[in-house]
């Protein structure tokens, strides 16, 4: 990337296991800060970063670092780009009189809080100048410095409004290690989440990816919706994983070194990048029961008390 400068770590001590490759941190300059979205429930996105070190194998933005020529698999969480002058981008483009003040997604394509967040402050000084120029954030993490910017995110959430989602996909200790090796514990998430709720923030926990075969079994849905509901969450949404190339090829040969007996449920369920209809219609079926038995959501449950949805299969 023409005029980034590479910031060389020897190396990265992560939350589930050591990294030993090193990170470099590429700085460059944006022309534009904020992404027109169509058709995701928000109108625009903010990413301060590329590349995530939090090294989730299922990450949908892995295929993105084949934009800049780099690989999905240990590139994405080796070479990290740092937008150093998006926040002043930023404010230039929500002071434009066309400014229409539209909710704002922050971190939809790598997580804005990770560990690198602590030194260039570039999700903070974003956060400032939304706030300043009164525009809506939904913001989408698995860090826990977000608790940091617990005084902004307030005031934004008293004023023109604030939704703070906490990714959680397991409390197993041993499937966490495996599939978010570089991410926080998910207790240490739950705390976070309620620490912003009882400043006043919209947070909640999000129940995605559910990895088929993985993360779908009855007893790890319950632990997650039941956590979350202990812990304050205002909502809980599920997504189920989808696979597009470039992820799918990194994942794919994640599974069939650590999950190798359920490459032929994979190879039945993702023809295509999405799980099929009914499958996605079952997990909702039962995180909805799920919600309704721990108290996180109005909505009956859909599914057949006799006859339970089983999601995991042999």
């Amino acid at each position: 990337m023409a005029g980034a400068s590479v910031l060389p770590c020897p190396a990265r001590a992560v939350w589930g296991a050591r990294v030993n490759s090193p990170v470099h941190y590429e700085e460059a300059q944006c022309k534009t800060a904020l992404n027109r979205v169509a058709g995701m429930g928000f109108q625009w996105s903010l990413n301060p970063y590329r590349g995530c070190v939090h090294s989730c194998h299922y990450c949908f933005a892995r295929r993105f670092h084949g934009y800049l020529n780099l690989g999905a698999g240990q590139d994405f969480s080796s070479v990290i780009t740092v937008k150093v002058n998006l926040p002043e981008v930023l404010r230039w483009e929500l002071s434009a009189p066309t400014w229409r003040r539209e909710t704002v997604a922050l971190g939809t394509a790598t997580d804005p809080y990770q560990p690198i967040e602590g030194k260039y402050r570039l999700t903070r000084r974003a956060l400032e100048a939304l706030h300043r120029y009164r525009t809506p954030v939904g913001v989408v993490t698995k860090g826990t410095m977000v608790v940091r910017d617990v005084d902004v995110l307030a005031d934004m959430a008293a004023r023109e409004g604030c939704t703070v989602c906490f990714s959680v996909t397991t409390l197993d200790h041993d499937l966490w290690q495996q599939l978010e090796p570089g991410t926080p514990p998910p207790w240490q998430r739950l705390r976070a989440m309620e620490r912003l709720r009882a400043a006043g923030v919209n947070a909640g926990v999000l129940l995605a990816p559910v990895v088929p075969g993985i993360t779908d079994s009855l007893d790890n849905l319950s632990a997650v919706v039941r956590a979350a509901a202990q812990h304050g969450a205002r909502f809980l949404g599920t997504q189920t994983l989808y696979l597009k190339e470039g992820t799918r090829e990194h994942f794919l040969d994640f599974a069939q070194r650590e999950f190798p007996g359920a490459i032929p449920l994979y190879e039945r369920l993702y023809p295509r990048a999405y799980a099929p209809r009914w499958y996605q219609d079952r997990l909702g079926q039962q995180v909805a029961g799920l919600k309704v038995l721990y108290g996180l959501g109005d909505e009956r449950p859909r599914v057949d008390e006799n006859r339970p949805v089983q999601l995991a299969f042999p």
